[in-house]
C-alpha cells in the first residue's frame, strides 16, 4: 500500500493528459486535485500507523540480487504530509488560472497540470525511498519534471535554454549521488541505507561527498546557487511548487535522512554548515538588491534552504525539517501572489508590480506571507528561524551572529519586495470589486502561514521533540534579542529601499551584485570558455595531427595495394576475359555443329528405324509367327550360351 503514495500521482499524470487534451475543462482541475488529495489521505494513514502502529513498508524485487523498497522514515513522514498539503493549493491555482495559450493551443493547461501531478508523485516516491536506486529513480524523475515544466512555455525565446540550464547544472550535481551509490553498492553489495553503516575508511568519505555534492546542487546551495534563477523561465505555479515543497526540497530531505550516517564522517558537519551559511549571506545580499520579484523570492529560497543547511551541519535535522515545512507555506503563497499581481503580462519587475491594478485581499495575503519570510514573531518561521539561529550558537557564538545577520536580511527584502510590489493592505488605490477565484489557494496557504505560529506556545517544543524523536533546542534570550533586532533594522532598511523605488539596481555594481555577485560569469570564465577552449584545441588536433598521422600510416600500405590490384588483379581479370572469348568463338565454331547435328542424326537413325518396322507390319499372320519363332531360338540360343559360360 505504501506503493500507491507516489504511484497514484504518478498513474494519474498521463491521464491526465490525454483526456485533458480530449476535453478540455474545469474537471480537469478537480481530478489533478482529487489525485494530489488521494496521495496525502494515504500518507496520513502511514504516519498514523508510523507514529502508533509498526510503520508501512513496501519492497518490489527488480533481481536475485537488487529489491527496491520504500519505507517511512520520520523525515518522510514531514515530507509526505508538508508536499501534498502546499502542493494541492499550487495546483488549483494553476487550473483556475491557466498560463497563456501558445502554439499548443488548449493542451497546455493538461500538459501543466499532469506534469505538476507527476512532480508530487516522484517527490514523494523520493522521500519514502529506503535504498539507493528507488532514491535515484525518482531523483532522476523529479529533474526531469522540473525541466519539462522550466520549459513549459517553449516557444518563448530563451525558455528552452534557460530549462536546459538549469537542469545541466542539477545533473553535474546528480553524478555524485550516482558515485555514491556505485560506493554503496561496491563496498556492501547492497543499495538499502540499512547498509550505509557497513562503509568504512576511504568508501564511506567518497560516498558522504558523493552525497553532499548532490544535495548541493538540488537544494540551490553555492556554487550551484545560480540556476533557480534560470528555473523562473517556467510559469508562476511551477516556481512555487518547485521552490516550495519540491525539487530544491530533495536536497536537504537527503541530508536529514541519512544525518545519522554521515554525522559520523567528522568533516561533513563542518562543510554542510560552511555552505550553509555561505550561502544564506550571499543569497541574502543578493535578493536585497534584485530588481526582479521572481528573481527575488528564487534567492530567498537559496537563502533559506541555506538556514535548513545550517541547522543539519549544527546536529539539529530535526529544526531543519520545520524550517522546511515553514518555508514551504509561506513561500508558495508569494509566488502565486507575484504571478496575480503581475497578471498575463508575465512582467515581474518590482517597478512593473508597483504600476499593476491591485487586486481585493491580495495585499493582505501577501503581508503574512511576508511576515513569515521576515521572521517577524509570533509566526512559524519567525521561531524555526531561531531556532537555527540557537542551533549555530551551539557551535559558536560568532555562527549565531551571522546567521542573525542572515535573517535581517530575509527581513530586508520581504519588506522591500510587499512594499513595492504589494502595498499594505488597505492603502492601495482602485481595489477590484471582486474576490477573484484564484485567490483562494493564495488565502489558504496565508492561514496555514499563520497557524504555525502555534510553535511559539510553550508546551509545543516538548511535544514535538515526542513526536519526532529529534532534540529541538531551547531559545536562548541574548540571540533571540539580537535576532529580533537585526530583524526590525532589517525591516527599516527594506522600508527605505522601497522609498528609493524598485530601481535601486540601475547602478552598475549593484546589478552585478543582484546578477548572483558575478557568479555566473565566474562559472564561464572558469568553466565554460575553458572547456570551449580546451574542445576547440582536441578538433584542431584531429584535423591536423591526428588525420596526417592517419594518412601517413596509411598510405604506404595503401600504396602497396594499389600495385597490387593493379598488377595482379586486373591482369587476372583481363586474362578471364580473353578465356571467355576464346572459348566463344570455339562454340560458335565447332559446338555449333555439334550440338546441331547430334538432334538431326538421331532423327534421321528414328526414320530409317520406323520404315524398317512398318515393312515388317504385313498382316500376314504366318510371318508373325516366323517372326515369334525366330525371337525364340534367338533367345534359346542366348541362353544356352549362357549356360556354358
Amino acid at each position: 500500500m505504501l506503493w500507491l503514495i507516489a504511484l497514484l500521482p504518478l498513474g494519474c499524470s498521463p491521464l491526465l493528459y490525454l483526456l485533458g487534451r480530449a476535453r478540455p475543462g474545469a474537471w480537469l482541475t478537480t481530478t489533478a486535485a482529487a489525485a494530489v488529495s488521494a496521495a496525502l489521505v494515504l500518507a496520513a494513514l502511514a504516519v498514523a500507523g508510523l507514529f502508533g502502529a509498526p510503520g508501512w513498508q513496501g519492497g518490489y524485487p527488480w533481481s536475485a540480487l537488487v529489491t527496491l523498497r520504500l519505507e517511512l522514515s520520520t523525515a518522510g513522514a514531514v515530507y509526505a504530509l508538508a508536499v501534498p498539503l502546499v502542493a494541492l493549493p499550487v495546483i488549483v491555482h494553476a487550473g483556475l488560472h491557466p498560463p497563456p495559450e501558445g502554439p499548443d493551443g488548449d493542451r497546455g493547461p493538461a500538459r501543466l497540470l499532469a506534469l505538476m501531478v507527476a512532480f508530487v508523485g516522484a517527490m514523494m516516491l523520493l522521500v519514502l525511498a529506503a535504498d539507493m536506486l528507488t532514491l535515484l529513480i525518482a531523483w532522476e524523475i523529479v529533474g526531469a519534471c522540473s525541466w519539462a515544466l522550466i520549459a513549459h512555455r517553449w516557444w518563448e525565446p530563451d525558455t528552452g535554454q534557460d530549462a536546459g540550464w538549469a537542469f545541466l547544472v542539477t545533473r553535474s550535481g546528480d553524478l555524485g549521488l550516482y558515485g555514491a551509490a556505485a560506493i554503496l553498492y561496491a563496498g556492501t553489495g547492497s543499495f538499502a541505507y540499512a547498509a550505509i553503516p557497513m562503509l568504512d575508511g576511504a568508501l564511506l568519505q567518497v560516498f558522504a561527498a558523493g552525497v553532499l555534492v548532490a544535495a548541493a546542487a538540488k537544494s540551490a546551495q553555492l556554487p550551484f546557487a545560480p540556476w533557480l534563477f534560470a528555473a523562473m523561465s517556467g510559469p508562476v505555479p511551477v516556481s512555487a511548487l518547485l521552490h516550495a515543497a519540491t525539487m530544491v526540497a530533495a536536497g536537504v530531505y537527503l541530508l536529514v535522512r541519512l544525518h545519522a550516517v554521515l554525522g559520523g564522517v567528522p568533516w561533513v558537519g563542518p562543510v554542510v554548515l560552511g555552505t550553509g551559511l555561505a550561502t544564506a549571506l550571499a543569497a541574502g545580499v543578493v535578493a536585497s538588491v534584485q530588481g526582479h520579484a521572481k528573481k527575488l523570492l528564487a534567492a530567498s529560497t537559496s537563502a533559506h534552504y541555506g538556514l535548513m543547511w545550517i541547522a543539519v551541519g549544527a546536529g539539529y535535522p530535526g529544526v531543519a525539517l520545520l524550517h522546511f515545512v515553514a518555508h514551504a507555506c509561506m513561500k508558495a503563497p508569494l509566488f502565486l501572489a507575484v504571478g496575480t499581481r503581475a497578471g498575463d503580462g508575465h512582467r515581474y519587475g518590482l517597478d512593473d508590480l508597483a504600476r499593476a491594478p491591485a487586486v481585493l485581499g491580495l495585499a493582505a495575503s501577501a503581508l503574512a506571507a511576508s511576515l513569515a519570510l521576515a521572521g517577524v514573531a509570533p509566526l512559524g518561521a519567525a521561531w524555526t528561524k531561531e531556532a537555527v539561529v540557537t542551533a549555530a550558537g551551539h557551535e559558536a557564538l560568532w555562527l549565531a551572529v551571522l546567521v542573525a545577520l542572515a535573517g535581517g536580511l530575509s527581513a530586508l527584502y520581504a519588506t522591500r519586495l510587499q512594499l513595492v510590489g504589494f502595498g499594505l493592505p488597505g492603502r492601495t488605490r482602485g481595489d477590484a470589486k471582486r474576490l477573484p477565484g484564484e485567490l483562494w489557494p493564495i488565502l489558504v496557504l496565508a492561514v496555514l502561514t499563520l497557524a504555525l505560529s502555534v510553535l511559539w506556545w510553550p508546551g509545543v517544543r516538548p511535544a514535538l521533540e515526542s513526536v519526532l524523536g529529534l532534540a529541538l533546542p531551547p531559545l536562548e534570550g541574548w540571540e533571540l534579542v539580537l535576532s529580533l533586532a537585526l530583524v526590525a533594522l532589517g525591516i527599516a532598511a527594506g522600508a527605505w529601499l522601497a522609498v528609493r523605488g524598485p530601481r535601486i539596481t540601475e547602478t552598475r555594481m549593484l546589478a552585478g551584485i543582484a546578477g548572483w555577485l558575478g557568479l555566473p560569469a565566474l562559472g564561464a570564465a572558469l568553466v565554460v570558455r575553458p572547456l570551449h577552449l580546451v574542445s576547440q584545441g582536441l578538433a584542431c588536433f584531429d584535423d591536423w595531427v591526428l588525420r596526417m598521422v592517419t594518412s601517413a600510416r596509411i598510405g604506404l600500405p595503401s600504396a602497396g595495394l594499389a600495385r597490387f590490384d593493379d598488377q595482379v588483379v586486373d591482369a587476372a581479370v583481363r586474362g578471364a576475359a580473353r578465356a571467355g572469348t576464346w572459348l566463344a568463338a570455339l562454340g560458335a565454331r565447332a559446338g555449333e555443329a555439334a550440338f546441331d547435328g547430334l538432334p538431326g542424326a538421331a532423327a534421321w537413325i528414328s526414320g530409317q528405324g520406323g520404315r524398317v518396322v512398318r515393312a515388317l507390319q504385313s498382316g500376314l499372320v504366318h510371318q508373325y509367327y516366323v517372326l515369334v519363332a525366330g525371337g525364340l531360338a534367338a533367345l534359346a540360343l542366348i541362353l544356352s550360351i549362357g549356360a556354358l559360360r
